[in-house]
């Protein structure tokens, strides 16, 4: 994902439940005194449930101007990716419900998938997430 959309990158703390929430999200968490809403990455993609770690973080992300935590297995590195080392995802891969995958980069041996999650919520669910702390 973009730094710029990366306001930080926390260990996981205590989350409290919401009642109807959508199924991927964890609930909210005191962040500073501010209420962030908490969703897990792994429900909202359709991976399989992973225990936490001494490695799960959260990272705190802004979206349509307010900040939303998500549940990542863990963080290992910021890189700088040159625009020349990124491709289009192969239109097997867009033929799903994938607009928020921005591109495929290529970094040494590795191949990285680039994500906006702005777009990966629908504005939906990112109202329903902002209507939580509201």
């Amino acid at each position: 994902m973009d730094i710029a959309s990366v306001e930080g990158i926390v260990k996981l703390q205590e989350i409290t439940k919401e009642p109807h929430a959508p199924s991927f999200v964890e609930g909210v968490t005191n962040l500073r005194g501010s209420v962030l809403p908490v969703i897990d990455l792994r429900k909202w993609f359709g991976l399989a449930f992973q225990e936490t770690t001494k490695d799960t973080r959260i990272i705190v992300v802004t979206m349509s101007n307010k900040n939303v935590g998500m549940i990542v297995d863990a963080v290992s590195e910021v890189l700088t990716v040159s625009k020349q080392s990124i491709e289009p995802p192969p239109p097997m891969v867009t033929a799903v419900d994938t607009a928020f995958i921005v591109g495929m980069a290529k970094v040494d041996e590795r191949l990285i998938i680039l994500l906006d999650l702005a777009k990966a919520l629908t504005s939906q669910e990112q109202a329903e997430l902002h209507t939580m702390v509201s």
